[in-house]
């Protein structure tokens, strides 16, 4: 295609090409208005939105402070009961120490006293150890004394029990002397009574032996006597036979 052909083509089209313009400006301008409102709207929402957040948070930031505020109050108020507390207990603590300086005061004149006491008892005891002394050494006096008196007691009883034992001892012996006498007398008495009693026995028996023999020479009398008899009553049982016989 030749160029004069392509420039009668845009010589034709441009009267509609410039409509088309119009129109697309018109349409532009008209599309630009209203993204400029929509624009201009959107705009007012977002600001009416951040200033909602805005005041929402500006809410929740005075609710945040007022929470903080309580609790800074709480804690405000719990640091004043502390402190009341602390001093209320300074303040006992206060009247404790002066109770306690009170008592020292007086523990203080207590032992000033006892510390005066204890000076006259200091004194009183140096008395005590003076007449301690003197008491300990009349003490010491009387017990030597006491020793040598003992010591002669137990010379004195040491010879009353030798004198004691000594005639104990004669007495023993004496005794002892006695005693073997008694039984030497004993002994002495029984072999005599043993004798006595053997002489007796042997004269029992000697008499018992002769009583046996009597016995036994009645007892032989007797079957003498009796075989006697017999023979006798045999006799005359005989001749008594023989005189029957005779007379039949």
């Amino acid at each position: 295609m030749s160029l004069k052909n392509k420039k009668k083509r845009k010589n034709i089209k441009t009267p509609k090409n410039k409509s088309n313009l119009k129109k697309l400006a018109s349409i532009t301008t008209n599309t630009l208005s209203n993204v400029y409102s929509r624009y201009k709207k959107n705009l007012e929402k977002k600001k009416i939105k951040e200033i909602k957040l805005k005041k929402l948070e500006d809410k929740n930031n005075i609710l945040k402070e007022k929470k903080e505020l309580k609790i800074l109050n709480e804690k405000l108020q719990n640091k004043k009961n502390k402190l009341d507390l602390r001093d209320q207990e300074l303040k006992i603590k206060d009247e404790s120490l002066k109770l306690k300086e009170e008592s020292l005061k007086l523990e203080n004149k207590r032992l000033i006293k006892k510390d005066e006491d204890l000076g006259q008892i200091d004194k009183d005891l140096r008395v005590k150890e003076k007449e301690l002394k003197l008491r300990s050494e009349e003490l010491n006096r009387k017990e030597l004394d006491l020793k040598i008196r003992e010591e002669e007691q137990r010379n004195k009883d040491l010879k009353e029990k030798r004198k004691k034992e000594k005639f104990l001892k004669e007495m023993k012996e004496q005794d002892d002397k006695k005693k073997e006498i008694e039984y030497v007398k004993l002994k002495e008495w029984e072999e005599k009574f043993d004798q006595e009693q053997k002489l007796k026995e042997q004269e029992q028996l000697r008499k018992e032996q002769k009583f046996k023999e009597i016995e036994q020479e009645e007892m032989r009398k007797r079957e003498m006597y009796s075989n006697q008899e017999l023979e006798t009553s045999t006799s005359t049982l005989e001749n008594f036979k023989i005189d029957k016989s005779s007379q039949n």
